[in-house]
């Protein structure tokens, strides 16, 4: 087996050295569970038994939605199943229905954004199983420069916006921004 020379490795020290997102913590994992609505999800709402309380909602930026007859109520965070449970009671409260049954679904996710070494950057339709690899093909693939076994991913959690590094292979969530990489050498 012949022997690397000291100035190979060192060479091979200073470009992982250089390796972009080398430095940011790992991407956490998709917690596991039904999806928290947020900002910018469109919801179809079903009220069986009253067509007036049916319809199309979006979450605006503070977790709300606007219902005929109930005003502003709070989806931010809650699942849709959970969302439709407690749109019942309220209806109930409000005496709008004696047994009122609802249910939710999204119509439309919140977009994830790729930004960086793509051909097409921009926002694109959260799909559910997204991945950066599937993202990135939304925006047009690689282009020759792009790092594309990591990228960057800041998702919006509780306590605010977090960078982290990501595989190709990471799951994405809804409102993530994806960053690939440019390659340095």
């Amino acid at each position: 087996m012949p022997r690397v020379g000291p100035c190979l490795l060192a060479l091979l020290a200073l470009l992982t050295g250089c390796a972009p997102g080398r430095d940011l913590p790992p991407l956490a994992p998709v917690p596991p569970g039904p999806y928290r609505l947020g900002a910018g999800d469109e919801l179809r709402i079903i009220t069986v038994s009253d067509e007036a309380l049916t319809g199309n909602f979006r979450v605006d930026g503070s977790g709300d939605i606007e219902l005929p007859m109930l005003g502003r109520f709070h989806a931010g965070g809650a699942s849709a199943s959970g969302l439709g449970r407690a749109l019942a009671v309220a209806l109930r409260k409000a005496r709008l229905e004696r047994d009122p049954s609802v249910a939710v679904e999204v119509v439309r996710y919140r977009p994830v954004f790729v930004l960086g070494e793509v051909n097409k950057p921009g926002g694109f339709p959260y799909q559910p199983g997204m991945t950066v690899l599937s993202a990135v093909a939304l925006a047009g693939g690689f282009t020759y420069r792009a790092v594309t076994r990591d990228a960057e991913v800041m998702r919006t959690g509780p306590h605010g916006a977090v960078a982290a590094k990501a595989s190709s292979a990471s799951a994405l969530e809804p409102g993530d921004v994806v960053t690939i990489f440019e390659r340095r050498y």
